[in-house]
């Protein structure tokens, strides 16, 4: 499965949501939504105006979920 975070520099639940997942072992990629326009557009589309959003195969929600986080497994 393929996780992305989208996020931005300075986002408190961004930094906690990849430690969340760093200490599960899960891997991901980071997005700045301030660098890739494309990347915040599709975000915007899928309803989305906080970070993070966390993008997991064809689950995706915002903000720091610990509850969420914990079901992934890769």
């Amino acid at each position: 499965m393929t996780i992305a975070v989208y996020s931005k520099p300075g986002c408190v639940q961004c930094t906690a949501t990849t430690r969340a997942l760093s200490a599960r072992g899960l891997s991901f990629q980071v997005i700045d939504l301030t660098l890739d326009d494309a990347a915040f557009a599709r975000v915007s589309e899928m309803g989305y105006r906080q970070v993070p959003v966390v993008v997991a195969g064809d689950d995706h929600w915002t903000g720091f979920r610990p509850d969420l986080i914990g079901r992934l497994v890769q």
